[in-house]
């Protein structure tokens, strides 16, 4: 069960804030910063974690990370987003394969939903007989500042998220690649993030000009991590996703 949880609506937000005493509530209802206790004190900042190894996604907060951070961001090129024509999600592979070559975690004997769901949460249960398939764990989730107690009853509450989504994928380029290209970037931890299952929903395959997680303060975090992602596979952003991304970074 959720020991904490988000209140949709900008009035039920705020009210929730003058209830409680919290701060770092904006005018128009988003978080500025995670619930206490909303942070896995393991998570590495993503100038730290460039093949994503390491439990993600912590905030980039000084003046010196977010103008690195921009420098990441500066680098992605920019083209105009193409039509979804032919997206399906088979086409980048099997869902949760072990078998992706050229990224971290692969070929371990687990598939990559759960070697995702061992590297964010905290106080991991295996199933009995098993070093690979989590049934419990806590995630402190770095989009909304929750705290979730994971189980995998009820599995959907905890989503992996693709950061760079596989459909923006599609139109930005991955069309036009090899099958086993695709299934990469699908199952690569650097563009992997185990969060609130719901909020996920909420993204969809959106770019950042459209959707960015609801805690502010983890906003560049997340831009420098979609563009580490876009780096690595040679992919664009649109020119609106790009300026956005910059401006969480103080850009």
């Amino acid at each position: 069960m959720r020991r904490a949880v988000l209140v949709r609506g900008s009035s039920a937000v705020l009210a929730m804030a003058l209830l409680s005493g919290c701060a770092g509530i904006d005018a128009d209802g988003s978080s500025t910063s995670p619930q206490k206790g909303g942070e896995n004190a393991k998570a590495a900042v993503p100038l730290d974690n460039p093949k994503g190894e390491r439990p993600s996604l912590a905030a980039l907060t000084s003046d010196a990370d977010q103008k690195a951070g921009r420098k990441v961001i500066e680098q992605v090129r920019t083209a105009g987003r193409g039509p979804k024509t032919g997206y399906e999600r088979d086409r980048f592979g099997p869902t949760w394969t072990d078998t992706a070559d050229g990224v971290a975690l692969a070929r371990n004997g687990c598939d990559t939903r759960n070697d995702i769901l061992a590297r964010d949460g905290e106080k991991v249960k295996y199933r009995s007989g098993s070093d690979c398939v989590v049934v419990e764990m806590t995630l402190h989730d770095p989009y909304t500042g929750d705290t979730i107690a994971f189980e995998k009853a009820k599995a959907n509450e905890v989503q992996i998220d693709h950061v760079m989504p596989l459909s923006y994928d599609w139109q930005m380029g991955a069309a036009r690649w090899t099958a086993d290209k695709r299934e990469q970037i699908a199952n690569d931890p650097l563009n992997l993030i185990a969060v609130d299952g719901p909020t996920n929903g909420s993204k969809s395959d959106s770019g950042p000009a459209s959707w960015l997680p609801p805690v502010k303060r983890i906003r560049c975090a997340y831009s420098v991590r979609f563009a580490q992602v876009a780096l690595k596979y040679d992919l664009p952003v649109t020119t609106a996703d790009k300026q956005i991304m910059l401006e969480q970074c103080g850009g």
